[in-house]
């Protein structure tokens, strides 16, 4: 397994999820490559809190002793990827084992003195910080002892360590910190001298900052991870104090839990580019932030600006930009975005007022490159052009033309755009002839718009006008004729072949209409013959949008028998009539989804259902000619019992899934229908579709594992109990989730390739209520994303959040979205309104009232 992992990091070294399982796997097998592995990763990576303390936490006890020196450098890389208060409580205390050494004490006050600069000012977590700091410098002052010798030099130096711990206290009390008030009286029993007045204005104007500060803290208590939007109201308050050192560490605590959000990170380099403008600040920032987000090309070519902007030198910039390429971005146009930046750092590079120079000749070196990659690397990968309206060759002509006076190469390069399906274009063609005006001559401009009147399919007209506008204000009046000519036999023949195309465009317009209509009168002849087989068909369950079945079935056949009770037409021929009792609704089920042939049904489901609780009764429901329909009502002797028979529904009995559902009268309760499993949007959950009807239960489990914690693996099933080769699977969170995604999505399981999707079931439609069955638009959007917390893969650029299993075409207006054909609906009257549709229950009581004497 280690060897197959090392393999794929061979091909691919930015798959973050490869390297996080081969140093799993490494450190459970104690490998002695596990450093190495490690620091792979880190040098394309930021590793996360947990990942720096477990390497770190392994080699202090590495047996045999570690290099003390080496884990002091260790230190420094972790305390760079995040600000993290425990890595730097964890500095300090390694520090410390070096107080008996030369400078040792000096070492750990510099590395407590960074850690509070770093996140002393953390509300809730920077008190450590300073309680540490103290402590130190306690400890510190304990060892100190005045001899009688050396009485003077010594009692100075207890007096400089108590002035380092009166000024670690007063600095902290400065601070809004949780808990500061038992700093204060802390402080208060340690002095024997009287707090100045100075001291305590700072700690009662702290002490009131720290209020304004705790609905965010609460905030960010309560939420659920990553709190992105709890974290940026928390920016804009502080943007609005406009502390800078505080600005800093609000957006470094937000980053840490939303190290995946480009946006984040563009906002962060943004405000230290254009407030604080230090280059010790910006510049790593910016590293950090391309390497969390290494997919986003924008975040790139800020950060070759800013190397630019602090005049770093040319050597770094150009391994940057290399750099840049190497992870690989989502989209063909990225790649012309990178290099476009790169090719405008070179260009601001030269000075074009010498003839000639090395800067000049790399700039034009560089866009020879960039046209070879886009060629040979970018068109290869997406299979299409990255740059179709060769931007990079018009950026080249335009700085031949205006810089170098070179219209000659200028002009080589038009032809070159132009060749590559560009001439259809008039854009294209007024783009060359603006340059021409400028840094040509008229005799070119006249020849590129003949061209442009000859080869333009999209706006012909405005090409032709502006030949006419050229040569009426600087040709002869043979140049006149000439254009007019042109121009009117150009215009002729753009005006017949629209028409042709016109002509084409509405027969086909016409057979469509032809076979629309033809489908319409199959269906309709169709839906007859099925009505006129099968009059008293009922509605059969469809799949739902979550892999389960549709309960509009039973409802429509509990109504039926609410009829037949009332009617007393339904059991056996001497069956007595029995009337729905409200009273035991919370004490039966509706039990159905039976088999037919079910023999003794009251017995086997008194029997099945035993289990449960004590049962009063049992009613199954027969026809007339005493034949089991496959439904019936269990009765209970208590609620919890009842309760208790939800567990069984779905259970296989006799081939085929039994359905329990509650006991409710429809025609008074139409919206009782309660769903088993959610409708909504399921980050933490997946659907998978295409998998082999001999997957197990156990199987997909064991194939998800590897991904993460699973929760729940449910496979979908038919009527009868049989696979549809659909499944669910829930995991722990969201990041687990969208790493399994990433990974699984196109995987072959026994020959089958498999689709994987974020589980978004649409919401269920019920016929009685057309009005609700419009659905939010927002829950039909696509996520578009590259990657989700957790993952560093490049999934699909979209993901529709309806199953594809599940996906339909047909009539919007006549169809739900889970499949299941509805009502058409009704006629409106002549006042505008929709007339009530009626149920079941309706017709029984109109029939009843027709009854009664």
């Amino acid at each position: 397994m280690g060897s197959a992992s090392s393999e794929e990091l061979d091909r691919n070294a930015y798959d973050y999820n490869t390297h996080l399982a081969l140093i799993k796997i490494m450190r459970d097998e104690s490998d002695f490559a596990l450093p190495v592995a490690r620091r792979n990763m880190s040098e394309i990576f930021p590793l996360t809190e947990e990942m720096w303390l477990d390497w770190l936490k392994d080699e202090i006890y590495k047996p045999g002793g570690s290099d003390r020196e080496k884990i002091y450098e260790l230190f420094e890389r972790a305390v760079k990827d995040y600000i993290c208060p425990q890595i730097w409580l964890e500095y300090a205390q390694y520090s410390m084992g070096d107080i008996g050494t030369e400078g040792g004490i000096a070492r750990v006050r510099a590395i407590l003195e960074r850690a509070i600069i770093e996140v002393g000012l953390h509300v809730t977590k920077g008190a450590a910080i300073w309680e540490t700091y103290r402590e130190f410098e306690n400890a510190i002052l304990a060892t100190m002892q005045v001899s009688p010798g050396n009485a003077a030099l010594e009692l100075v130096q207890v007096t400089v360590s108590q002035r380092k711990i009166h000024s670690v206290y007063r600095r902290q009390l400065g601070i809004p910190l949780i808990d500061m008030e038992a700093t204060f009286m802390e402080y208060q029993s340690w002095t024997d001298e009287p707090i100045p007045y100075a001291v305590r204005q700072s700690y009662a104007r702290a002490l009131k900052q720290l209020q304004k500060y705790k609905p965010y803290e609460d905030a960010l208590l309560v939420a659920e991870a990553p709190k992105l939007a709890e974290y940026e109201a928390y920016i804009d308050f502080e943007m609005k104090i406009g502390d800078p050192a505080r600005i800093q560490l609000i957006f470094e605590r937000a980053l840490k839990e939303n190290c995946l959000e480009p946006d984040l990170w563009t906002r962060y380099t943004q405000y230290l580019d254009r407030q604080l403008r230090v280059r010790s600040l910006v510049l790593p920032a910016h590293e950090r932030a391309v390497r969390n987000c290494p997919w986003t090309v924008k975040m790139w070519c800020h950060y070759l600006m800013a190397l630019e902007r602090h005049r770093v030198e040319h050597q770094v910039i150009s391994e940057t930009f290399e750099n840049s390429l190497r992870p690989g971005f989502p989209q063909a146009a990225d790649y012309v975005e990178i290099w476009q930046a790169y090719l405008d750092y070179h260009r601001r590079r030269v000075d074009f007022t010498q003839d000639s120079s090395k800067e000049l000749e790399e700039l034009r070196s560089t866009f020879a490159q960039a046209l070879n990659y886009l060629k040979q690397d970018v068109e290869e990968r997406f299979n299409e052009s990255g740059d179709p309206s060769c931007t990079i060759m018009q950026a080249w002509a335009r700085i031949e033309a205006r810089f170098c006076n070179n219209m000659q190469k200028a002009r080589e390069l038009w032809d070159l755009i132009m060749v590559k399906g560009n001439a259809k274009y008039a854009n294209m063609w007024l783009e060359y002839y603006n340059l021409e005006r400028a840094h040509g001559d008229t005799l070119h401009c006249r020849k590129a718009l003949y061209r442009a009147v000859q080869c333009t399919h999209d706006y012909p007209e405005h090409v032709c006008d502006m030949l006419l506008t050229l040569e009426k204000n600087e040709g002869t009046l043979e140049d006149w004729d000439a254009a007019v000519e042109r121009t009117e036999t150009r215009l002729a023949r753009v005006k017949e072949q629209r028409a042709k195309a016109a002509a084409k465009e509405a027969a086909l317009a016409k057979q469509e209409e032809e076979k629309a209509n033809q489908r319409k009168q199959a269906q309709a002849q169709k839906k007859a013959l099925q009505k006129a087989q099968h009059p008293k068909a009922g509605n059969k369950r469809k799949a739902d949008g979550d892999g389960e079945w549709v309960e509009e079935g039973i409802e429509e056949l509990e109504q039926n028998i609410d009829l037949e009770v009332e009617l007393g037409f339904f059991g056996k021929k001497d069956a007595p009539k029995v009337l729905h009792d409200s009273k035991k609704e919370g004490f039966t089920v509706f039990v159905s989804n039976l088999p037919y042939l079910m023999g003794k049904p009251e017995k086997q489901l008194r029997r099945l259902f035993a289990k449960c609780g004590e049962v009063a009764e049992v009613r199954p429901i027969f026809t007339n000619k005493g034949s089991f329909r496959g439904y019936a009502y269990v009765e209970f002797k208590d609620e919890k019992a009842a309760l208790q028979a939800f567990e069984l529904d779905r259970t296989l009995v006799g081939g085929r899934l039994m359905f329990v559902s509650p006991y409710v009268d429809k025609s008074k309760n139409p919206d009782s229908k309660v769903f088993k499993y959610s409708t909504n949007l399921e980050l933490h959950k997946l659907f998978i579709s295409g998998l082999p009807f001999s997957c197990t239960k156990e199987e997909l489990e064991e194939l998800c594992k590897g991904h993460g914690n699973v929760k729940d693996v449910r496979l979908v099933t038919n009527r009868a109990g049989k696979p549809k080769g659909l499944a669910y699977v829930e995991f722990e969170n969201e990041t687990q989730a969208s790493q399994a995604l990433l990974t699984m999505d196109g995987l072959t399981v026994q020959g089958h390739v498999i689709n994987v999707v974020i589980s978004n079931p649409p919401s269920r439609k019920f016929p009685e209520k057309p009005e609700s069955q419009s659905q939010d638009p927002s829950s039909q959007k696509k996520l578009g994303f590259w990657l989700l917390p957790g993952g560093r893969h490049k999934p699909r650029t979209q993901l529709s959040m309806v199953p594809r299993a599940l996906q339909r075409q047909s009539n919007p207006e006549n169809k739900a979205e889970n499949g299941t054909l509805q009502n058409p609906p009704a006629k409106p009257s002549p006042s505008g309104e929709r007339p009530k549709m009626m149920t079941n229950a309706d017709f029984a009581k109109l029939l009843l009232a027709g009854l009664s004497p």
